[in-house]
């Protein structure tokens, strides 16, 4: 976020409402609608705008302020997501490797980590707003997840500018979005294969990318992903705990139907080593764990 002080890092302290957010206005003379105002959001292009309007939403939604339609069936006019025309989006495999002894390596890994928490909240706008007819409760938990994520763009966002760059001066790839877009027409393989495969990969990640960035010297980066790792921890722990309502909605044998739906919508073959302590915070059981080293 252009023009904020560099922020001192508080893993245990920080929460959304350590950074100042634009308040997004609904339509004028109506009342505001919580999966529509998430759809809006979503079709909204510059990062740092939505992530702030993002907590400006839950804010709202705790203040009592915003009403939710679960049952309404919404419809999309606007290209979502809304992204803003740079970072240019390319493979993974033409995504460049920098050292991480210059500044210049350490910030495009800031800004990989800042461009995975802006499709984290696109993510989890999407989850409120597509889905209908699940509890209050799965609305919720997904907006507390956007806005996480969107404090932890902010985070990385602000740190990157601390460093000379901006979110978009790098290239960039959209495999976490890709998965949305094959999961559009099912909530259970959404929940199977976005929180509980993709993301919850970052818990595997984080520890090293976190060791590599303390080695280099950057301590506020480093506090940075101690607030991600917590956080994401809980993040997956909300797509386990609605895999499993929905499994049990379905009468669908947990373990089974996720090796199905990995199959059917070619998610990616999980490679270890796993952070079994973070799974197992997050929800995941022994079996399942069992059946990732069996992978």
């Amino acid at each position: 976020m252009r023009g904020l002080n560099k922020p001192h890092f508080t893993p245990d302290r920080m929460s959304a409402a350590d950074t100042h957010h634009a308040r997004y206005q609904p339509p004028a003379n109506e009342p505001e609608e919580l999966r529509g105002s998430a759809l809006q959001l979503l079709a909204e292009c510059d990062a740092q705008i939505k992530a702030d309007a993002t907590m400006s939403l839950k804010d709202r939604w705790d203040a009592g302020a915003i009403h939710l339609d679960r049952m309404a069936v919404l419809r999309s006019d606007a290209v979502i997501p809304g992204r803003p025309s740079r970072p240019a989006l390319v493979s993974p495999r033409e995504l460049e490797r920098r050292p991480m002894n210059t500044v210049t390596g350490r910030a495009a890994l800031i800004h990989a980590l800042a461009h995975i928490e802006f499709n984290a909240i696109n993510l989890a706008l999407d989850a409120v707003w597509r889905f209908n007819d699940m509890p209050p409760e799965f609305y919720a938990d997904w907006l507390q997840v956007a806005a996480e994520e969107a404090l932890h763009f902010t985070l990385l966002n602000t740190h990157l500018a601390s460093l000379g760059y901006g979110y978009g001066d790098f290239s960039a790839h959209n495999s976490l979005w890709e998965m949305a877009e094959k999961t559009r027409e099912d909530v259970l393989a959404r929940m199977a294969l976005v929180p509980r495969t993709l993301e919850a990969r970052g818990l595997d990640a984080t520890p090293a990318v976190r060791a590599k960035l303390a080695q280099a010297g950057d301590e506020p980066a480093a506090a940075i992903l101690d607030i991600i790792l917590r956080d994401e921890v809980g993040h997956v722990a909300i797509g386990n705990r609605w895999y499993g309502w929905l499994c049990r909605k379905q009468g669908a044998e947990p373990l089974s139907t996720y090796r199905e739906l990995a199959r059917h919508y070619k998610a990616p073959v999980l490679k270890g080593p796993f952070n079994l302590e973070a799974r197992r915070a997050a929800g995941f059981t022994e079996e399942e764990l069992l059946a990732l080293n069996k992978a």
